[in-house]
């Protein structure tokens, strides 16, 4: 193997220039913003700190987050609270789709927090969100950000059995890190889950961080894992820490250094390949409904 150069974070006490993004600012960013405080939503956008919420949300679009905005598991990547949740809002799936109605979205992105205090893991909302989103906004079309349900998979089915347009679960990190970055996660359960996505025959997607700490062994046995299980979709980004607490930046991706993985993706049968410092999972999640046939 070729190992890709890499700048250790302790050389550098700033992000390195290709990291700056623009404050969200913006007459749609704004309206955006007050749809998403009007209806109390929660917006992986706000709580992953997405570095691309100005982007995106500039041009109306966003990504939603249902069950809460408290997750039962403490994931060292992740700025989402970590505790006992509260009850599940039944009225969720409506409050959703209404926004996604003012909002004229055409391509809607869902996720949600893992609920593994609830039995069905949040699967019953999962699909009434997409049942009312397809009721209020039939033309729109719908990708699922999905846990892995602890491999329960008669919940997943739930998901799987509305057939969003693109289904996703990201892997998050390789192999090796999974223990240290993904404590209550497993790397082969992921694998499966993936693979009943793909089974079920829906467009397929998952993500890896890069940058806490995997060699470039790791990150291309991890891409042919998932190749290997049928995802159709890779996206690969730059881990970004959200606070000192978190698990911290190891290595600043270049990015030559991501371009040299999508091309990798790309000659190993991948069909849409997304790779770049910002690249989050939502990101140009429109462009990822290509004809599968």
């Amino acid at each position: 193997m070729i190992e890709l150069p890499v700048i250790p974070v302790s050389e550098t006490q700033r992000k390195p220039d290709w990291l700056r993004v623009k404050l969200p600012v913006g007459k749609e960013y704004r309206h955006v913003r007050s749809l998403v405080d009007e209806h109390k939503l929660h917006t992986i956008c706000e709580s992953g700190n997405c570095p691309n919420m100005g982007e995106c949300w500039g041009a109306g679009t966003a990504t939603f987050m249902i069950l809460g905005n408290i997750c039962t598991r403490s994931c060292s990547f992740c700025a989402v609270a970590t505790g006992r949740p509260l009850a599940v809002d039944m009225d969720e799936p409506n409050r959703v789709a209404q926004s996604v109605k003012l909002m004229q979205v055409k391509h809607c992105v869902i996720t949600s927090v893992d609920r593994d205090d609830l039995k069905d893991g949040g699967s019953t909302i999962w699909a009434e969100t997409i049942n009312a989103i397809r009721r209020e906004s039939p033309e729109t079309t719908l990708e699922t950000l999905i846990p892995d349900f602890k491999g329960q998979w008669d919940n997943l089915d739930r998901v799987l059995a509305v057939r969003p347009e693109v289904v996703s679960h990201n892997l998050e990190t390789v192999r090796r890190l999974t223990r240290e970055v993904r404590i209550q996660a497993k790397y082969d359960r992921s694998l499966e889950c993936l693979r009943r996505i793909s089974e079920a025959d829906l467009r397929t997607k998952s993500g890896i961080m890069l940058g806490l700490g995997e060699t470039e062994e790791d990150v291309i046995e991890a891409m042919q894992d998932l190749y290997n299980v049928g995802v159709h979709i890779l996206t690969l980004g730059q881990y970004l820490q959200p606070t000192k607490a978190h698990h911290p930046v190891l290595d600043w991706i270049t990015p030559s250094q991501f371009d040299k993985y999508k091309q990798i993706g790309l000659d190993m049968g991948f069909k849409y390949v997304e790779s770049g410092p910002l690249v989050r999972s939502s990101y140009h999640a429109e462009k990822h409904l290509f004809d599968m046939q």
